[in-house]
């Protein structure tokens, strides 16, 4: 297998992956314009509540891997938000999706990397917690996907300087030693914490991979 490096230190998904899915635009309701009319956040508080509760949010888990872009960032996904199936909310919660979702997450790196992978020099990290800092859902999927990969995984390697998600600062607080960086976040909706860690790596050097367990975006 050809390397997907290109020297600049970033790997070239164009080389391991082919199918990309193009970025959406969505227009804002009427509720939302005639809010900012009023002066009243009514989206502010909409969003963070379809976040923690959006029964519309579901996975029926059906095979569909993609490569996804979001504001200037491209991510692999292993499934697709779906109609039917469960809700996110549901698969935060079931210990059971742990390894289904790092099974599939492993089966699929392992596809798309190849004889990358066994070259050496990856480790497995994965987004901030904002939430759910004692059970933390991507932490222990992604934990669960270096032990089948048998590559370290790093906890805590960024924190958040704030709550927001547009615009969101980390800071390092762990640079792993290894070269090739596996970034996984459990679901993807705007894409700017991925985005986030691509901005706080920059100054490393080292190469990211970025994976989401569901691509959040109907």
């Amino acid at each position: 297998m050809a390397s997907p490096y290109d020297g600049s230190g970033a790997v070239d998904m164009g080389e391991i992956i082919r199918g990309i899915t193009t970025p959406e635009l969505e227009t804002p309701s009427a509720a939302v314009l005639s809010s900012a009319q009023s002066g009243k956040d009514l989206f502010a508080i909409k969003k963070r509540q379809q976040w923690a509760h959006d029964d519309g949010a579901r996975c029926d888990f059906q095979s569909r891997p993609m490569l996804a872009y979001r504001t200037g960032l491209f991510f692999l996904a292993v499934w697709k938000r779906s109609v039917y199936g469960k809700t996110l909310s549901e698969i935060k919660a079931d210990d059971a999706m742990i390894p289904k979702v790092a099974g599939a997450t492993t089966a699929l790196l392992a596809d798309v990397l190849g004889d990358n992978l066994a070259a050496g020099g990856w480790a497995v990290i994965t987004t901030p917690k904002r939430r759910h800092r004692q059970r933390n859902f991507a932490s222990l999927v992604a934990a669960a996907i270096a032990r089948q990969l048998a590559i370290p995984f790093y906890e805590d390697v960024a924190l958040r300087r704030s709550k927001q998600r547009v615009n969101a600062t980390f800071e390092m607080n762990i640079c792993p030693a290894e070269q090739n960086i596996i970034v996984f976040d459990d679901f993807v909706t705007t894409g700017q914490t991925m985005l986030a860690m691509k901005r706080l790596f920059q100054p490393t050097g080292k190469n990211l991979v970025f994976i989401a367990g569901i691509n959040n975006k109907a």
